[in-house]
C-alpha cells in the first residue's frame, strides 16, 4: 500500500491556500480521485503536527502584517447615523488633469468621495462598480470623486491603462489627497474609505472596506430623492435605521494649527510664540532627521513621539498636568515605534 508525502501534502495544501496571483483562481495538481484505490492516510506524529500548526501561524502573522490592507475589507463596515450627519469638511483640490475641484461646487449633488490607492487590491475591485454608477445616476445628480491616498499620482496612467484593458474607463475625476485631508475625516484604518455625502453636504455614510456595488447604489438613490439643497430625511442606509454610530471627523482647529495635531485655540498669540520656541528647544527622539519637536511635527504629522511631546508641554503651559513628564529629553525609539 502506497503512503502520501507529508511533505508533498503540506506544499498541496499550502499552494492552494495562497491567493492567485495570474487571476485565474484555478489551483493546479490537483488531487486524482482515489475512490478506486482507497489508501488510509499513517497518523502524522506529534513533531510533525508542532511543526505544521506552528508554520501556519507564522504564514497568517505575515499575511495579516504585509496585506492588512486586504484584510480589512473581508468585513465591510457602514456607518448610518439617522440623528446626526456632519458637514463633510470642504477641500479644494487639483485632479490629476490640472483642473481643481471644490467640494462647495458640488452642493446639490449627491458625493461619491473614494479614498483609494493604486496598490489596493479592494479598491480595485471597487472603481468598476463606481464607474457604472456614475454612467448610471450622474444625470441624476451623482459625483464620484476618487481622492488618491498614500500614493504616488505617476503610478495612476499604468493603473488606468491596466483597467481598461478590462474595459473600464474611470469616468470621474481622481484628485491627489494628503495627510491633512484624511485627519479631517477622521482617520482611516485602512483603504478603501468611501464617504457618501448628501445633497446638503453631510455625511450620511461611511463605509470602510469594499462593499458591496448594490450598498451603494440603495444608498445612492436615497440621497437622490432629496430635493435641491435639502436633507435626506429618514436615511436609513446600510447601516440600518436606528443605528448608534457615529461618523467621526477630525477637529479643523487640530488639523489645520500651525502645531500639526495640536489645538492652540486657547492659547494667546505670545502663548503661542513661547510655545512654539519651547518645542524649537526639545530634541526630537523619533529617529527622523528633524533638529526639534517643532520641525517634526510639520514635517512628519504622523510622528506619534513628538505629538506626545508637544501634547505635554501644551498641558504644562495650560496648567494642566501632562501625562508624563517631557523636561527631560524622552529615552530614543526606532521608526517602526513611531
Amino acid at each position: 500500500m502506497t503512503e502520501p508525502d507529508p511533505n508533498q501534502t503540506v506544499q498541496e495544501d499550502q499552494s492552494q491556500r495562497e491567493p492567485s496571483h495570474n487571476g485565474t483562481g484555478q489551483a493546479e495538481n490537483a488531487p486524482e480521485n482515489l475512490s478506486a484505490a482507497p489508501v488510509e492516510p499513517r497518523p502524522a506524529s506529534r513533531s510533525k503536527v508542532l511543526v505544521m500548526a506552528v508554520a501556519a501561524i507564522v504564514v497568517i502573522a505575515a499575511l495579516y502584517l504585509i496585506n492588512q490592507r486586504w484584510i480589512k475589507p473581508a468585513v465591510s463596515g457602514s456607518t448610518a447615523n439617522n440623528a446626526a450627519h456632519p458637514m463633510a469638511p470642504e477641500f479644494s483640490l487639483k485632479d490629476l488633469s490640472g483642473n481643481r475641484i471644490n467640494l462647495a461646487d458640488l452642493r446639490g449633488k449627491v458625493v461619491l468621495l473614494d479614498f483609494w490607492a493604486t496598490w489596493c487590491g479592494p479598491c480595485r475591485i471597487e472603481i468598476p462598480g463606481f464607474v457604472a454608477l456614475q454612467r448610471r445616476y450622474g444625470d441624476q445628480g451623482l459625483t464620484v470623486v476618487g481622492v488618491l491616498t498614500e500614493d504616488d499620482p505617476a503610478n495612476v496612467p499604468e493603473f488606468a491603462a491596466e483597467m481598461s484593458k478590462d474595459g473600464v474607463t474611470m469616468n470621474y475625476p481622481v484628485v491627489v489627497g494628503d495627510d491633512r485631508l484624511g485627519e479631517l475625516y477622521g482617520g482611516f484604518v485602512g483603504l478603501p474609505t468611501t464617504f457618501l455625502i448628501g445633497r446638503d453636504g453631510r455625511i450620511y455614510a461611511k463605509h470602510e472596506g469594499a462593499a458591496p456595488v448594490s450598498v451603494f447604489e440603495s444608498e445612492i438613490k436615497e440621497l437622490l430623492a432629496a430635493s435641491g439643497n435639502s436633507a435626506a430625511t429618514n436615511f436609513k442606509g446600510a447601516g440600518g435605521e436606528g443605528s448608534s454610530d457615529e461618523i467621526a471627523l477630525g477637529d479643523p482647529d487640530t488639523v489645520n494649527s500651525e502645531v500639526p495635531g495640536i489645538n492652540l485655540t486657547k492659547l494667546t498669540a505670545e502663548q503661542k510664540a513661547a510655545f512654539e520656541k519651547r518645542l524649537e528647544q526639545l530634541p526630537c527622539s523619533c529617529g527622523c532627521k528633524n533638529p526639534n519637536v517643532l520641525e517634526c511635527r510639520k514635517n512628519d504629522r504622523n510622528c506619534s513621539v513628538s505629538l506626545k511631546i508637544a501634547q505635554d508641554e501644551l498641558a504644562k503651559m495650560l496648567g494642566k498636568a501632562p501625562a508624563t513628564s517631557q523636561l527631560t529629553s524622552p529615552e530614543p525609539v526606532t521608526s517602526a515605534q513611531r
